[in-house]
């Protein structure tokens, strides 16, 4: 049975327009889409720059530079053999890329340039 459960991070900046949100749990899937909703009201400074990892692990999961507006990522890695080397579509070279795993732990969203003590929220897919 497959299932997609759905994560809201707020993260407000510091002074120096920098903060960092996790999920409220830590979380076990596949990360299917990450969507940023620019606040109404108090929102970050056009420009803001997004990194998004697994907290324990480090894994990357996606950065998003100079976001001006609400925006949706459905991010994905390359694949590789078991070689270690990488996969591509035979006919184009084209890299192989596939959902990226989290298993027990948080994901963490960091926020550079995003202005003084200003709001974001984030929404966070994870699903089997």
């Amino acid at each position: 049975m497959s299932f997609v459960k759905r994560h809201v991070v707020d993260v407000t900046t510091d002074g120096s327009g920098d903060g960092t949100g996790y999920t409220s749990e830590p979380v076990t899937g596949f990360v299917q889409a990450i969507r940023y909703v620019k606040d109404g009201s108090n929102a970050y400074s056009n420009g803001v720059d997004v990194t998004v990892t697994a907290e324990a692990s480090g894994l990357a999961i996606v950065t998003l530079t100079d976001l001006n507006a609400t925006a949706t990522s459905y991010p994905r890695a390359a694949t590789s053999d078991v070689a270690g080397a990488a996969s591509l579509y035979a006919s184009g070279g084209v890299a192989v890329n596939d959902k990226i795993p989290v298993a027990d732990e948080r994901v963490k969203i960091v926020v550079a340039s995003g202005g003084a003590t200003k709001t974001g929220r984030f929404h966070v897919y994870v699903g089997g």
